[in-house]
């Protein structure tokens, strides 16, 4: 199954895939509002604001698996992504990245090796994957790797459409 078929909701319960974003460089993230992570948010929308206009985007897909981070309704993550952080990236529906219920896109995407070598469960919150603008994933970054960091961004400029 190509990444793109996987079906997916928005935040406010759309339909969705990553069809939307075919021929676009991605960088799927898990997110969470109360997290001593939540700052990246600030670095994710740098990175969107710099790449979007070279067929670039970030994907935010909350998260409350880890430590009951991510407790908001919908409208509430929205809010607060948008008011605290000015997020102008896509959101989408509350997901599972982890266990038997880790949603289908994440089942893929934890099959991807870091740069270490190691793949399997995601983490923490905010952990990072490049999609390349083919829809295949280039690049995985752990949780405390920081949006803006030389070798993600290499990575994202490597992913860009020509």
């Amino acid at each position: 199954m190509s990444l793109y078929d996987i079906p997916l909701r928005t935040l406010t319960g759309e339909p969705a895939s990553l069809a939307d974003y075919r021929g676009k460089a991605l960088l799927v993230v898990n997110v969470a509002s109360k997290c001593g992570l939540t700052p990246q948010y600030t670095g994710l929308e740098k990175l969107q604001q710099r790449f979007a206009d070279r067929g670039f985007s970030v994907l935010g897909f909350p998260s409350n698996q880890f430590a009951g981070q991510e407790p908001g309704t919908a409208e509430e993550i929205a809010t607060f992504c948008s008011t605290t952080y000015g997020v102008s990236f896509p959101l989408f529906e509350k997901t599972d990245v982890n266990g038997t219920d880790r949603h289908p896109l994440y089942a893929e995407l934890t099959g991807a090796p870091d740069a270490e070598g190691e793949a399997g469960d995601i983490q923490w919150n905010f952990e990072k994957f490049v999609i390349d603008h083919t829809g295949a994933i280039t690049g995985r970054f752990r949780p405390r790797t920081e949006p803006e960091a030389e070798d993600l961004v290499a990575a994202i400029e490597a992913a860009l459409p020509a």
